[in-house]
């Protein structure tokens, strides 16, 4: 029998950005909620931490701009709750090379569908603008003023806190071995290695780790898992790269990059996009590899040419199914247990993630369209790694 006091109504396994928004806005409902974390919280081994992350409504997919337009506003929420600025708009822009992965037409679709202002925007009009960037002609561009910056670890710091004020109770250093659905009841116990907890609802959004815990449910996701990095440069002429003078960019294309103007530092930030560096939580070096440092430099020097010397790169970890598609629902077999995966991309979505998976596990629906987001349908194939 497990005791009163570890009985909850919501249980949230994995703290990183989606599930600390998860245990947030379930707090927020006046629920008994306990999140667990395998780690200490803020720790660097997943994809919560550094500093700057992207924000953006700019997709090619309707779906995810409506998610993103949701995102903001969830944001917002949690800046007035916690007090802090988390979330700074630079503006943005998305170029696409003559015959790349994914087309311009694309974006301004599903932005005039979600009614996001935007600008369409040729390789001069680019350059004259943003004399930083050396734009090919048959380049084309989406502005769109609202892309921002949020701060990774102060944001995910600020949903545990608040989640911490409203009454929820998170554990650090608890390694959850399993999750076990009660027979005749619709809850299940959550195996710990600080004992059992029992949940009405149990959350699951532990990433990497994450065919670890659906692998006795039956519900595999095929998923690649790859350490990332990312580089900090410092360019000779600093102001230029200056919020207000320099935008949040993304160069859509196979290989994919993206990059910040300066924030926190004297640096701006750089990085390849799925590198493909492919490893277990437990293989991975935390060592950057220095053949992308080189490609994503060589790319840099042609892109923007007064991207300065590198200081410094750091890692990260991808989860990342075939389609690379958000998963926002409750598993097959167990509609008491949910699944939230961001897949390399679910920052930007964090905070409302989390509260359509608490509206999924307390009031049972959620008013957000997730159609898209369901588990994928091979989820019972063998993970690639």
């Amino acid at each position: 029998m497990i005791p009163k006091m570890n009985q909850f109504d919501v249980a949230v396994v994995g703290l990183g950005a989606l599930g600390s928004a998860a245990a947030f806005h379930a707090s927020l409902k006046g629920v008994k909620v306990i999140g667990i974390e395998q780690y200490e919280l803020g720790h660097v081994r997943g994809a919560s931490h550094d500093t700057s992350r992207i924000v953006r409504t700019s997709y090619g997919e309707h779906e995810y701009v409506a998610l993103a337009k949701s995102a903001y506003k969830d944001w917002a929420h949690l800046e007035e709750k916690c007090g802090q600025r988390l979330l700074t708009q630079t503006g943005g822009i998305v170029f696409f090379p003559e015959n790349g992965t994914m087309s311009a037409r694309d974006f301004a679709n599903s932005l005039t569908a979600n009614d996001i202002p935007y600008e369409l925007l040729s390789a001069q009009e680019v350059n004259k603008r943003w004399p930083q960037f050396n734009i090919p002609s048959s380049v084309t561009t989406v502005y769109t003023a609202d892309t921002g910056i949020v701060h990774a670890a102060r944001s995910t710091m600020a949903m545990q806190s608040q989640a911490r004020a409203n009454g929820a109770i998170l554990k650090e250093n608890t390694q959850v071995f399993q999750v076990v659905p009660s027979v005749g009841s619709r809850g299940g116990v959550i195996e710990t290695s600080n004992g059992p907890f029992f949940a009405t609802k149990v959350i699951i959004a532990a990433d990497a780790w994450l065919n670890k815990l659906l692998a006795p449910l039956d519900a595999v996701i095929p998923l690649s898992i790859m350490q990332e990095q990312v580089s900090y440069y410092k360019p000779t002429d600093m102001a230029s790269f200056e919020q207000g003078h320099f935008p949040v960019w993304i160069w859509e294309d196979e290989p994919c990059y993206y990059g910040f103007p300066t924030y926190g530092e004297p640096t701006i930030k750089a990085a390849r996009d799925v590198a493909n560096n492919f490893m277990t939580p437990e293989q991975r070096t935390f060592v950057h590899s220095p053949q992308l440092l080189k490609e994503l430099t060589e790319f840099m020097a042609h892109l923007v040419p007064g991207k300065g010397q590198v200081l410094r790169t750091v890692t990260c970890q991808y989860a990342i199914t075939p389609s690379r598609q958000l998963v926002i629902s409750s598993l097959e077999r167990y509609d008491n247990i949910f699944v939230g995966l961001g897949c390399g991309q679910g920052f930007k979505f964090a905070p409302a993630i989390g509260r359509i998976l608490a509206e999924l596990a307390i009031d049972g629906k959620t008013d957000d369209d997730i159609s898209k987001f369901g588990i994928p349908k091979l989820e019972r194939t063998t993970s690639k790694i």
